[in-house]
């Protein structure tokens, strides 16, 4: 994905509702009902979570750091917001 393709997005404050699949054979983001992350690291340590941060950032065209998972940290369903 291009960095900064979801830019319109890229709101303080907004909210990203993600359905995560770790161990997948590559990183992507897609759009569907709703929003599914495939990031190839390990649900391990935080490694996944770490992950799916710099994924959305990316897409996003923003810092890792200005991203907050804030619910989810041990379920494939996680939610961020953009601060």
């Amino acid at each position: 994905m291009k960095k900064g393709a979801w830019a319109e997005r890229a709101v303080p404050g907004a909210v990203f509702a993600l359905h995560v699949t770790p161990r997948a054979r590559r990183n992507q983001l897609s759009e569907g009902e709703v929003l599914k992350a495939e990031v190839t690291a390990p649900p391990e340590d935080g490694k996944a979570n770490a992950a799916v941060a710099e994924l959305l950032a990316h897409a996003l065209g923003v810092a890792k750091s200005r991203l907050t998972l804030i619910k989810g940290a041990t379920s494939r369903d996680k939610v961020f917001r953009l601060d």
